[in-house]
C-alpha cells in the first residue's frame, strides 16, 4: 500500500507542474495599425509612429516606435520588448498613434495589453 501511495503522490505531483505550466499566457504581445485613404483604401507605404503615453492611466513608459504599412496597408508593432521592461505589474499601455502619407498626417489613440494585439484603424484627410 505504500508503493501505491508515493505513485500516487508522484503522479498527483506532475499532473499539477503540467496544470500550472499550461495556464501561463504564450500569447504575443503586439499592436497593428491599418491606414485607409479618406476613400477607405488600405494605403502601403504609410509611416506609422506609436508614442507612449506618459500621462495615461496608468502610466505607460516612455516608448516611441515607427514603422512602415505593408502592401495590405497595416503596419504591425512587436510590443515584447516594451513589456518586458515594463514588468508584470504594468500590463496595459496607452499609446498615440501618428500615421504619415505624402503630406497628409491623421492620429489616433489606442490601449494595449500584454499578450493580446491591438488593432487601431487611423483614417487619412482629403
Amino acid at each position: 500500500m505504500n508503493k501505491a501511495r508515493k505513485i500516487g503522490l508522484m503522479l498527483f505531483v506532475c499532473l499539477s507542474v503540467g496544470f500550472v505550466q499550461s495556464c501561463k499566457n504564450k500569447e504575443p504581445s503586439g499592436i497593428k495599425i491599418f491606414v485607409r485613404s479618406a476613400s477607405n483604401e488600405l494605403v502601403e507605404g504609410a509611416k506609422v509612429i506609436i508614442v507612449g503615453d506618459i500621462n495615461s492611466d496608468p502610466e505607460t513608459l516612455e516608448y516611441v516606435d515607427t514603422v512602415i504599412t505593408n502592401v495590405s496597408g497595416f503596419a504591425t508593432f512587436n510590443m515584447k520588448a516594451y513589456y518586458d521592461v515594463a514588468g508584470d505589474d504594468n500590463v496595459v499601455a496607452y499609446f498615440d498613434v501618428i500615421a504619415k502619407f505624402d503630406t497628409k498626417t491623421a492620429t489616433g489613440y489606442l490601449r494595449s495589453r500584454s499578450h493580446t494585439t491591438a488593432v487601431e484603424t487611423v483614417y487619412l484627410p482629403n
